[in-house]
């Protein structure tokens, strides 16, 4: 069944989001999981895509499982090196070094 997005769930997503501290990068699928929706991590996508609407959060914190960055997201790897976030290539961050254990 496919999850209905909501205030409730758009917070819910946004107050992970807001958790993960500097430095450190969370997948779509990890905040999916944290929130109890293990199996949404595309929801988490489609949230982080809008939420400006809804205030300021550290998205750019947020890459899939392998790390890799938001394509469409032009500033995500300057604002991830400002906070000394480690890079394996050129589109990936380091998720051994950089993933945040919460």
């Amino acid at each position: 069944m496919a999850a209905v997005l909501t205030e409730e769930l758009i917070y819910g997503i946004l107050s992970v989001v807001e958790e993960i501290p500097e430095g450190k990068v969370a997948s779509y699928g990890q905040i999916a999981k944290l929130i109890g929706k293990d199996r949404n991590a595309r929801l988490v996508g489609k949230v982080l895509s809008m939420a400006e609407y809804y205030g300021e959060y550290p998205c750019h914190r947020v890459v899939d499982h392998s790390g890799r960055l938001a394509p469409h997201f032009y500033d995500q790897k300057e604002l991830l090196l400002e906070e000394d976030v480690e890079f394996r290539d050129d589109t990936h961050v380091d998720m051994r070094k950089c993933r945040w254990d919460c």
